[in-house]
């Protein structure tokens, strides 16, 4: 049994600054660099990507692996042409070469499912439709998305099942990526395909309002479980909203047995959802009130989430609002993780540690950098091994970093940029979290994982930056336009 595997994972959003490119691909944050060929299944089998579970699976029942690539970039703008054409040749000849040297029985991918591509707005659409016209209508394929994926008709039409995460802080990667597998298993068995149902919602969720964590998104995770009793998959995705094409929000696939039960199971869990709609509404508060309230909270760590500065949604991860609203109240042990300025922390590096430094600290993507006088605390190379329960087992890699003290306010200033997800990103530095009195955390969700249990409280503090709280104030031109771009507020 040969099974041909690759991935290809990216999370666009169309208002970012920064395009992405294929360098980008070559050394990201969090997950492992690009592999292709051989590389591919030594590189990913011991990290938290859904490649490391299909390969177990596949492993397991005496599958032949036949690695085509694999390539993930993190959060930005759209990939650009030249990136997808080079990346997508690269699996496609993968396949090509595989069947050369004989049949394939299947075929797994491994994608994101919010790709948007300079020319392609489908961007996973797109490669399912050229890895289609190299193996074939009919050869079983199966792929694994991040629940974030606006999905698409093309994408329900051209594999023959989508198996989205369950979570969100997204700790079940590798098991989406396992089931996804054992889909594709059944299929070369003999099962037949399943029938689809495909269904888009008529508002769009906030990111905040997506952790599976905590209600209203934790009570639908629940329903969808019962509802996909008895059928192959419940594929429920919950969009990403920045990506301006017309397929941009929720989706649910329903794979099963018959069209009817596709269909009606479909139709009742979007039927549940909707009824919750209102309870989608996101509670946040502005830069200085959210600081004022850390403050005044005035025991254990309190966490500020600096949701809309998310380089795991598409910012640069180098805004300065909070870091310079700590320093102006007076904050005592406060610590933010992290700047993005590969300028600023080169000349720390020169100064050294224990010397004092004049920064224009961040403010690269949005031009309002923070000037102060700091005092170099630690340098490190940026490179740990994450170890919280999205990404243990993953490398990290922030480059040239520094941590750095301003008065009571101290940061890490890391010459890449990464979601703030993972305790190990300030614990390299020598800091321990739970001896911080106020945490900055460049991040929307994904930081409860690891985070959350620590925390005396969060608060989702709203300052500059392309992940904005409420998409629904962005200039979208191609979105849909019976879409609601925010839930309906209660009254």
């Amino acid at each position: 049994m040969r099974i041909a595997i690759g991935g290809f994972l990216h999370e666009s959003h169309s208002f970012a600054a920064h395009p992405t490119t294929y360098a980008d691909f070559l050394s990201p944050g969090g997950l492992p660099a690009m592999r292709i060929g051989d590389a591919m299944v030594p590189g990913l089998r011991t990290t938290s990507a859904p490649m490391a579970g299909a390969i177990v699976v596949a492993e397991a029942a005496g599958a032949e692996l036949v690695p085509t690539a694999w390539a993930f970039a993190n959060p930005a703008g759209p990939v650009e042409d030249a990136a997808f054409e080079r990346l997508s040749g690269l699996i496609c000849a993968g396949l090509s070469l595989a069947l050369d040297a004989g049949p394939l029985d299947g075929v797994y991918l491994d994608l994101h499912g919010a790709a948007v591509i300079e020319s392609f707005p489908d961007g996973e659409g797109e490669l399912l439709r050229r890895v289609r016209a190299i193996v074939g209508a009919d050869l079983p394929l199966t792929i694994s998305l991040d629940p974030h994926a606006n999905l698409t008709a093309a994408m329900v039409q051209l594999a023959d099942v989508a198996v989205p995460f369950r979570t969100y802080p997204h700790v079940d990667m590798k098991a989406a990526g396992a089931q996804a597998m054992r889909l594709l298993l059944e299929r070369i068995a003999g099962a037949k395909p399943w029938f689809r149902a495909f269904r888009q919602l008529d508002f769009w969720i906030p990111l905040g309002s997506q952790c599976t964590l905590v209600p209203p998104m934790a009570d639908a995770m629940a329903a969808r479980a019962t509802m996909a009793e008895g059928v192959a998959e419940l594929a429920w995705c919950f969009g990403f909203p920045y990506a301006d094409f017309a397929d941009c929000g929720p989706a649910v696939a329903c794979y099963a047995t018959t069209q009817a039960q596709a269909d009606a199971t479909a139709d009742a869990f979007v039927a549940l959802v909707a009824e919750r709609e209102r309870d989608f509404v996101q509670e946040t508060l502005p830069s200085a009130e959210a600081v004022a309230e850390a403050m005044r909270i005035g025991r254990g760590t309190v966490v500020l989430a600096d949701t809309q500065d998310n380089p795991g949604g598409g910012g640069h991860g180098d805004t300065t609002e909070l870091l310079s609203e700590l320093v102006r109240q007076g904050a005592q042990n406060a610590l933010v993780c992290l700047i993005n300025d590969a300028e600023s922390a080169a000349a720390c590096h020169a100064a050294g540690v224990g010397s004092a430094v004049s920064l224009s600290l961040g403010g690269k993507s949005d031009g309002m950098p923070f000037l102060c006088e700091a005092v170099v605390e630690r340098l490190t190379d940026g490179v740990f091994e994450l170890t919280g329960p999205m990404g243990a087992g993953n490398p990290g890699n922030l480059g040239p970093t520094a941590l750095i003290a301003i008065d009571g306010v101290r940061a890490i200033v890391s010459s890449r940029k990464m979601q703030a997800l993972d305790k190990a990103i300030v614990r390299h530095v020598g800091v321990e979290p739970t001896d911080c009195a106020i945490l900055v955390l460049k991040s929307s969700v994904h930081f409860r994982a690891d985070f959350g249990d620590m925390a005396e409280q969060t608060i989702v503090a709203i300052a500059p930056g392309p992940v904005v709280a409420d998409p629904a104030v962005l200039n979208f031109r191609f979105v849909r336009a019976d879409v609601r771009r925010r839930p309906r507020a209660a009254g």
